[in-house]
């Protein structure tokens, strides 16, 4: 069952007068109830934008410009005030890309629970102070972290302690969707893997619907259930992650950022970076936007836009020479040469 559904979402950036950045473009998905679904580009691809326009938490100069978000099939783009507080009691949370900017640093963990805890009273009950620590033992519990941690603030713990305790702010209100901005940014190399693997298990045992941000396709790929890959604030490939993983068609893009990454297990390594840079999201993108980078751009790339179409593979690619159709007849007339 349908969990969320985006339709035709543009976000645009206003920082000035006259000015428009459109950091997402005509955007459209859903995300199905349990599912765990990964959004992976370079910096300033959208992607963050995209997950904080979900759930209704940009802030100026960022607007919604237009499209549709239903959340269980009601609206929450036109939503204001204590409509969208109501949306937001069970409905999602949002985990931030840094501990210690997400947390208040002058309250102690103890009260920030306390704070969501009051903030969004459910049935109109009231939390006592035993109560709240009760349900913060129970939520670092969840996290992997000691009951001592209650009582302090965010500048005493580590910077992946930081982050479990606002993974346990998120699971406070028993939300249905958690969106993951970039959760592992600035954490070492064993405690970004710890903290993945603590998310996918409680991902699968609480059983909420989970959107993973990152910049890293490895992590996208082993955590999730679905990879987006997003360019110049549209989605240019949406496929599960396992046949991202064993080949098939992708987009350029993706397969640049694939050359991007060493594989483990390879005795030599060999990385390759994407030459030149991102599109200027002020200009109106009447071309495919990847075209200035792309190895394979021919002249219908320069001056008309693709359009994400379905492939063979049960996913969906915006690309002239990499769809289903284009794909099949340049794969024939190479068999009959």
């Amino acid at each position: 069952m349908i969990l969320l559904e985006a339709k035709g979402v543009n976000v645009v950036y206003q920082p000035g007068r006259g000015e428009r950045i459109w950091a997402v473009r005509d955007v459209s998905l859903s995300l199905e109830e349990g599912e765990f679904v990964g959004v992976v580009g370079e910096s300033g691809c959208g992607k963050s934008t995209l997950g904080f326009a979900l759930t209704q938490m940009l802030q100026p100069p960022a607007f919604l410009e237009s499209g549709v978000i239903e959340f269980r099939g009601v609206d929450i783009a036109g939503l204001r005030g204590e409509g969208l507080r109501h949306q937001r009691r069970r409905g999602f949370a949002v985990v931030l890309q840094s501990g210690m900017n997400a947390l208040n640093p002058v309250r102690t963990i103890h009260h920030q629970i306390g704070d969501v805890l009051q903030a969004h009273k459910l049935g109109g009950e009231h939390w006592s102070k035993d109560a709240v620590h009760d349900r913060g033992v129970e939520l670092l519990g969840m996290v992997g972290l000691d009951s001592s941690v209650l009582g302090r603030f965010p500048h005493e713990l580590s910077g992946g302690m930081r982050q479990r305790a606002a993974i346990a702010l998120a699971l406070a209100l028993e939300p249905e969707l958690i969106v993951f901005d970039e959760p592992t940014t600035a954490l070492d190399v064993i405690v970004q893997a710890a903290l993945m693997e603590m998310i996918k298990e409680l991902q699968r045992a609480r059983g909420f619907t989970a959107l993973l941000i990152s910049h890293d396709m490895s992590v996208v790929l082993d955590a999730t259930d679905r990879a987006i890959v997003m360019y110049a604030g549209r989605i240019v490939e949406d496929q599960g992650s396992m046949q991202m993983v064993q080949g098939g068609r992708h987009h350029p893009y993706t397969e640049a950022l694939f050359r991007c990454y060493a594989d483990p297990r390879a005795d030599d390594v060999v990385l390759q970076d994407i030459p030149g840079s991102p599109p200027d999201l002020s200009l109106p993108d009447s071309s495919c936007a990847f075209a200035p980078r792309c190895t394979i751009a021919e002249g219908r790339c320069w001056h008309e836009r693709p359009l994400l179409a379905e492939v063979g593979s049960g996913g969906a690619i915006a690309c002239h020479l990499r769809g289903s159709s284009e794909e099949s007849a340049m794969e024939g007339r190479q068999g009959g040469a």
